[in-house]
């Protein structure tokens, strides 16, 4: 049985399904679900992007909530009669699909942990960050782009003995891994057996993310209820209701990425549509079919509301990851109410809506929401703290912080240093983040250590070199150096390492 410590979550009225997370022992992930597939379960759920064709199998999926609910259902039985008990944990590593969000609802429906990986990990990161958690089921696709995955997954199977299950959506799958698609063509809801564990359901672990800082990859565990802190705030800005619609170009593989799309999602009881990297033409074609809130990468807002695909949303959240750009970031000129969502890391993210100016406002100094969903600090060294509902208040596994492996730091007074450096200003009482957390290169999103980084390059060519560089909408960008590039770019790939490590090789003059 894991449990975290309870938390309350912030009522912010103005709708029953938000005022309802209030309660002592609030809902869970599943219950959200649950509550808006009985609301109507004839409505519009999930929808893939339509061109699902160009980048993974399967043609784009549909859902009504009664089809979501089922598809759940079907996969959490599976899991269960797979022989995987409850509090086991799951990795799942999909491409922004419909599959992605039915996976991650049915491990937490059959009792377990869902562990989302990172689209673009391979097996070096992977291991490395499974090894000593005693993950026993991975779920992935067949493909994403030209990469295998599931021969990915079945190398990471064989190298990891707790493994037991790996599944798969797609064809043309590797002996030792299971078919998933069949969960979709079932036409019964079959009974998931009941999971029976003391404490209060909401403030079991549901989900387990990767912090990346510069002593390492750190496990950070959530309970439903910190998720849901996590995106209540951006809920209630949004305006939640069956008629919301939102369009996600975030996958759900951080605890930002859960916060910025599932969680107002399923407050909302709306349609959730995926769009996975980003396809200008295919973004339109969403945005033209009803889409009225749009989440993006906020490196990538000026260029996208440029382009006029913006122009017709009623609310447009960007998350930045890069959380030092939003100081600098183009003021907002468009008609759509927008929301910065700053991010940092895997420990917490801060919704504030632009105001009026169209410039980015400073971050509130202290506890932001009642009670505080989140409170910020400056520490001492000049770096941005955090606590509160949704920041991660213990080392996971537990006593991870008694042996010499990267765990979670929290201080005396609850709070979690991120890294980022900041400055506060007194008299407004708000805090500008400065700078990024030392060590550590952010690119696209991704964040590495940058002693992994070269340690990835030395095993290639020991006299090959890596920087990270400014990188505008990228924040950062790698750029490698080798009398080879080519080889050693297919080095880095053939020993399990990063494609943007490999592509940091790429021939001079050809884009990333």
């Amino acid at each position: 049985m894991i449990l975290r410590g309870a938390h309350g979550l912030n009522d912010i009225g103005g709708s029953e399904l938000l005022g309802a997370a209030a309660g002592p022992s609030g809902p869970t992930l599943d219950d959200l679900f649950r509550r808006a597939a009985v609301h109507d379960p004839s409505a519009v759920a999930l929808c893939d992007a339509p061109n699902r064709a160009d980048f993974t199998n399967g043609v784009p999926r549909r859902l009504t909530y009664a089809d979501a609910d089922r598809a759940i259902s079907t996969l959490a039985a599976r899991l269960c009669r797979a022989g995987l008990q409850a509090d086991t944990l799951v990795a799942i590593q999909l491409p922004n699909t419909v599959e992605a969000i039915v996976t991650l609802l049915a491990v937490l429906r059959a009792g377990m942990i869902a562990v989302p990986l990172p689209l673009l990990w391979r097996r070096k990161e992977i291991s490395t960050a499974l090894r000593h958690l005693g993950v026993k089921a991975i779920v992935t696709a067949s493909r994403v782009g030209r990469f295998d995955h599931a021969e990915l997954a079945a190398d990471v199977g064989a190298e990891l003995f707790p493994v037991r299950l790996i599944g798969a959506f797609g064809d043309g799958l590797p002996d030792g891994v299971v078919s998933l698609d069949e969960i979709f063509a079932a036409t019964a809801t079959p009974t998931v057996p009941r999971t029976t564990r003391g404490g209060q359901a909401s403030e079991h672990v549901a989900v387990l993310t990767f912090d990346v800082a510069a002593s390492g990859v750190t496990p950070v565990a959530r309970s439903h209820s910190e998720l849901i802190s996590g995106g209540l705030s951006l809920a209630y800005e949004i305006g939640v209701g069956p008629d919301l619609s939102i369009l996600a170009t975030i996958p759900p593989s951080s605890f930002a990425g859960l916060a910025v799309t599932v969680v107002p999602w399923l407050f909302g009881g709306g349609t959730l549509s995926l769009h996975h990297g980003f396809d200008a033409a295919t973004f339109a074609r969403q945005i033209g079919g009803g889409v009225n809130t749009a989440v993006l990468p906020g490196a990538a807002l000026a260029s996208i509301a440029k382009a006029g695909h913006l122009a017709k949303l009623r609310t447009v959240a960007a998350l930045w990851r890069s959380p030092e750009q939003l100081a600098t970031s183009a003021a907002w000129t468009g008609s759509a109410k927008l929301i910065d969502v700053s991010a940092f890391g895997e420990l917490g993210v801060i919704a504030e809506p632009r105001p009026a100016s169209g410039t980015a406002a400073d971050l509130p100094y202290g506890q932001v929401g009642t009670p505080a969903d989140i409170e910020t600090a400056r520490g001492k060294t000049g770096t941005l703290l955090l606590r509160g509902a949704m920041v991660p208040q213990a080392a996971f596994p537990p006593g991870a912080e008694r042996n010499q492996a990267p765990y979670l730091a929290i201080d005396k007074d609850g709070f979690v240093d991120t890294g980022f450096t900041c400055k506060l200003d007194e008299t407004t009482s708000r805090i500008t983040v400065t700078g990024p957390p030392g060590g550590v290169a952010v690119v696209g999103g991704y964040r590495f250590r940058t002693f992994d980084i070269e340690a990835q390059v030395m095993a290639a060519d020991p006299t090959a070199t890596i920087v990270a560089l400014p990188g505008g909408i990228l924040a950062q960008k790698l750029a490698g150096s080798a009398l080879d590039n080519a080889t050693v770019a297919d080095l880095v790939k053939r020993q399990g390492g990063s494609p943007l490590v490999a592509s940091a090789f790429r021939p001079r003059g050809v884009a990333a």
